[in-house]
């Protein structure tokens, strides 16, 4: 029989610490916020998001804005003219004649609208001056004056404050002077470039054009003049212009302001000779406790305040709000931001906010991926307008900064702010197109024949991008 044979093979030394493997842990779930953000991220990088973000948030806004002044003048038009929807209905015209300017300006090349600054400028400097002689007239009778309201009449003209009517037409000069600011500022520090860095470039022709501008628009309207101010401020940064000149310009403007708020006394704007100075009071106010300020700055805080506290989180409805009838002043202009408080609450006024933090974070995105320093300085110029503007108007709402009167941007009645609000975000939309990423790819699958001649041609196509380079040459 066969003997049974023994493995005489050493036995694998085996260590005790690897006998017992441990668990792997387990794969902890993502959050919500980290589920997110790789899908916002996906959506920024798509060529094309800079120009849907500004259509999405300016036509939000828009929307909301005529929904609130009809909640805001039905009541009150019906009472005037025995119709409810007198008030909505100027301000859709308004809405349309914005939109054929978006439409327009959306169509225009760079170079186009580099030549039409100086032109839109002068026209609006001109406005000023009639709107200007006709209130200094005033004051001293040369003119007829329309007994208890602010009108002044020459022949078929006629100055109401800060409008300007020829017959039945009316426009506000100083809202095309912000346009006009705009493009032809962004042209004329465009063409300085690197020279700007002198005093001598800076001072012609820019500064004296800008000083009879803050004159003229100052002159009726502070307010308007404290955005032309930031525009102007915006523009400088954007282009890089020394900090030693805005410590200048700060000195320069403020003793500017205070010139103009001193002015009110002696008749400037609205103000009367020997009549408590309005502009200051607005200044003071706020550091007033609300049971010894008896002014009607005063009584504008504490209604605005009231329908802030009466909307509460979610507001007591649309169209619901009862201050905006008889005690809110100027519920559908200035203070249509608390008629959205106290219908909408605090989630209505947070979605606003979040649409105008939308807008300008896309508008200083164009300006940033452009590679056109016009349209660099340009976008960034009418963004700083668009904020700046929201910011003042709602400060001056809920009582962190003075009452200046100013409309705020897609929300507010007015025609030709909204008009010419929209026209810039043509321009915007033009500028969001000719990134170069998305001339690229619009060039790369170009959309039908019949859409470029009904909506927008195709940007000009940018020069090919250097090796070894992530974005395109600057010009």
């Amino acid at each position: 029989m066969g003997e049974d044979k023994v493995d005489t093979r050493p036995a694998a030394t085996v260590s005790p610490a690897a006998t017992v493997q441990p668990a792997a842990p387990a794969a902890r779930p993502k959050s919500l916020s980290q589920q997110l953000l790789p899908a916002v991220h996906g959506l920024l990088a798509r060529p094309l998001s800079s120009y849907y973000l500004l259509l999405a948030s300016s036509g939000l806004l828009l929307l909301i804005g005529l929904t609130m002044v009809f909640s805001a003048t039905s009541v009150k038009a019906y009472a005037e003219d025995g119709s409810a929807f007198s008030a909505i209905r100027n301000q859709l015209v308004f809405a349309v004649l914005g939109l054929v300017g978006f439409w327009v300006c959306q169509r225009l090349p760079a170079s186009t609208l580099r030549f039409l600054g100086k032109y839109v400028l002068g026209t609006a400097i001109v406005l000023l001056a009639v709107l200007a002689t006709l209130r200094a007239m005033r004051a001293v009778g040369l003119v007829h004056v329309t007994p208890g309201t602010e009108s002044v009449s020459l022949g078929p003209l006629r100055a109401d404050l800060l409008w300007l009517y020829l017959g039945p037409i009316g426009i506000q000069p100083s809202e095309i002077a912000k346009l006009g600011v705009v493009l032809w500022g962004a042209d004329i520090i465009a063409r300085k470039g690197a020279a700007l860095g002198h005093w001598r470039e800076l001072a012609m022709p820019l500064f004296p054009m800008v000083g009879l501008l803050f004159v003229l628009v100052g002159y009726n309207d502070l307010g308007t003049m404290l955005v032309l101010l930031s525009l102007v401020i915006g523009l400088l940064w954007a282009a890089g212009v020394r900090l030693r000149v805005f410590a200048a310009l700060g000195v320069l403007g403020l003793s500017g302001i205070g010139l103009l708020i001193a002015a009110a006394s002696r008749g400037a704007g609205s103000g009367e000779v020997g009549e408590a100075n309005y502009r200051l009071a607005r200044i003071t106010v706020l550091f007033k406790p609300l049971e010894d300020c008896h002014s009607d700055f005063c009584y504008q805080m504490v209604q605005g305040r009231s329908a802030i506290y009466e909307g509460g989180w979610f507001g007591v409805g649309l169209g619901k709000g009862a201050l905006k009838w008889n005690w809110l002043p100027a519920a559908d202009n200035d203070f249509i931001y608390a008629v959205v408080a106290e219908e909408l609450g605090v989630v209505g006024c947070a979605v606003i906010l979040a649409l105008f933090a939308v807008l300008a974070y896309t508008g200083f995105r164009i300006a940033r991926r452009v590679d056109d320093p016009f349209r660099r300085l340009a976008a960034t110029g009418i963004t700083t307008w668009l904020v700046a503007q929201a910011v003042i108007n709602i400060g001056g709402v809920v009582g962190l900064l003075p009452i200046t009167g100013l409309p705020l941007p897609f929300i507010s009645t007015g025609g030709s702010a909204l008009v010419v609000t929209l026209a810039a975000i043509g321009i915007l939309a033009s500028f969001a197109r000719a990134e170069p990423d998305a001339a690229r790819a619009l060039h790369a699958r170009p959309p039908a024949r019949w859409v470029r001649l009904l909506w927008a041609p195709l940007p000009p196509l940018p020069p090919p991008r250097r090796r070894g380079s992530s974005r395109p040459p600057t010009r």
